[in-house]
């Protein structure tokens, strides 16, 4: 049979299916074992847009993205880095950590040890505080509708199917609720949204601790499905008794009523950003030597505390083989916990107290850079010093234009997997 020929030339002739199908196989190859290169979160050294700013992207929690959103739109005015962020779900942000597509990922739900294996090393570095809320179409409520967690198990164990239940009515005296049944809502993609939900359920009541459990996606036994928070609200809205659990940042933002929930003192608190902050009182003091804050928050046992509360992280590799990408993420960090804490409030998240983000910067200089592995923050470096004036943060420097710096090891042009764009991104 005659060759097959692919209009085009290479070097050396014609290009040939049979040709092609080597080549093919070479980069598939050559892919994989870069796939597998844990020294690097995402391809690219020192990738420039067409102004000549270093690109830099991330992916994840959707919680966060509005507080993220404007820290990286204002770093990115005044400093020469584009921070690309893509809110995609927390589930996904642990997925292109590990499959090395992003140079950071962002979760509402800690890293797993299994997690963990698969990124070795990875820093969860906690940002802000935040709660997960109840809300409900109830129309002509009197005033916010209380519940505690056995009867928000119930609901979504499918166990409580009327709102006049006599649980829910005796924990709500003084208002009339209408004859209807409940349709609980829950989230159908993965989401840390649905972990921090599931967390507190699982912490409260031993039935949906043995037939459910808690993850970024469970088992519904009962209920409607809805993808992002726009999918629960919308499916709340249209639906006469029905109930959802979304961020509360959303839930404010788009004026949706919200259940106090009774916390484990047995007071009933409304969802704010003071019930959320009380909720990590006592948090420094519980995070161990090693600065692992992977630390659930959930019930807190603490005065006026909001029970379905908890922190998000940003992921950080432990090494970045370019120097200028290392230090653009970890500066952007620094900047945003020290110098950017007042937008935490103005956007309904609760802020970390300065103790906590003195430490999770303390803990970013264990990440290093280039062929030497150099730490990136000076291992001397006094943020606590910087945070309350006495010392001025050194500046960013950063490479845009000229060869990339030797020590920090760059790709070479043979390895980059075929389909990267001019950002260093994969797909």
């Amino acid at each position: 049979m005659a060759d097959r020929r692919i209009r085009g030339r290479i070097p050396g002739g014609w290009l040939t299916v049979a040709r092609l199908g080597i080549l093919v196989s070479v980069l598939l190859a050559l892919s994989a074992c870069w796939s597998t290169d844990r020294d690097s979160s995402a391809e690219g050294d020192g990738d420039s847009d067409s102004v000549g700013r270093l690109t830099i992207t991330g992916a994840g929690a959707t919680f966060p993205f509005p507080i993220y959103s404007r820290w990286f739109s204002i770093y990115s005015r005044d400093h020469p880095v584009r921070i690309n962020y893509q809110s995609i779900g927390s589930g996904g942000g642990i997925r292109q950590m590990i499959e090395g597509t992003v140079d950071f990922g962002a979760t509402d739900a800690p890293l797993t040890e299994e997690d963990l294996d698969r990124i070795p090393g990875t820093l969860s570095i906690p940002t802000v505080l935040g709660a997960v809320v109840l809300t409900y179409n109830l129309p002509d409520m009197a005033r916010s509708l209380r519940l505690d967690g056995e009867i928000i198990a119930g609901i979504f164990l499918g166990e409580i199917t009327r709102w006049r239940d006599p649980r829910i009515l005796a924990m709500n005296p003084d208002v009339e609720i209408p004859d209807r049944d409940i349709i609980p809502v829950h989230r159908s993609d993965g989401s840390g949204t649905t972990y921090v939900f599931t967390d507190y359920l699982n912490e409260i009541s031993p039935a949906w601790r043995t037939r459910v459990g808690r993850g970024n996606a469970v088992r519904w036994p009962t209920g409607l499905g809805a993808r992002g928070n726009e999918g629960v609200t919308g499916q709340v809205r249209q639906s006469p008794g029905a109930i959802g659990y979304v961020e509360q940042v959303f839930a404010r933002q788009n004026n949706l009523p919200m259940a106090d929930v009774r916390n484990r003192r047995g007071q009933f608190v409304a969802p704010s950003i003071e019930a959320t902050t009380r909720a990590a009182d006592g948090l420094a003091e519980r995070i161990p030597d090693d600065d692992d804050f992977r630390l659930s928050i959930v019930d807190a046992d603490t005065e006026g505390a909001y029970p379905i509360a908890a922190w998000t992280y940003l992921l950080i590799a432990p090494h970045y083989r370019d120097c200028n990408r290392g230090r653009a993420i970890l500066e952007v960090i620094r900047w945003a916990l020290l110098e950017r804490a007042d937008d935490v409030r103005d956007l309904n998240y609760a802020p970390l107290t300065l103790e906590i983000r003195v430490r999770a910067l303390n803990a970013l200089k264990t990440v290093t850079c280039g062929t030497d592995r150099r730490p990136i923050f000076d291992p001397d470096r006094d943020f606590m010093a910087e945070a309350i004036g006495e010392v001025e943060a050194p500046e960013l420097e950063i490479e845009i234009d000229g060869e990339p710096e030797p020590e920090s090891d760059p790709v070479p042009p043979s390895e980059l997997e075929a389909g990267a764009d001019p950002d260093g991104r994969q797909y």
